[in-house]
């Protein structure tokens, strides 16, 4: 069974380019540690600050293993201090959805 992780970021929209910035870091660092990138989507219309990330992955186990590479690798931790000096994520939560299917 395939899953996606989607994260819902809450974003200071006067920071949206630092935000488009680490977006742009994770679109090599995902897929090398395991992730199937489907995006991240920044705000255009509407709302000014959510902004989302869709990532694949196998099954569960598969998530969890990714976790794990993501906290040893270099450029994956270097994104997240950039993100926490700058503090331009104000909240983020993760849903995991698994796609409908024809029978």
């Amino acid at each position: 069974m395939s899953i996606t992780c989607c994260i819902r970021y809450v974003i200071d929209p006067y920071q949206r380019d630092a935000f488009e910035d680490y977006a742009r870091r994770w679109l090599t660092i995902i897929p090398d540690l395991g992730g199937d990138l489907l995006g991240y989507f920044l705000p255009h219309e509407g709302t000014n600050n959510i902004a989302l990330a869709m990532i694949g992955f196998d099954c569960l186990a598969a998530y969890e293993t990714y976790r794990g590479r993501l906290r040893s690798d270099a450029a994956a931790v270097a994104n997240f201090r950039f993100a926490q000096e700058k503090r331009f994520i104000l909240s983020e939560e993760r849903t995991f959805l698994q796609p409908v299917r024809a029978r």
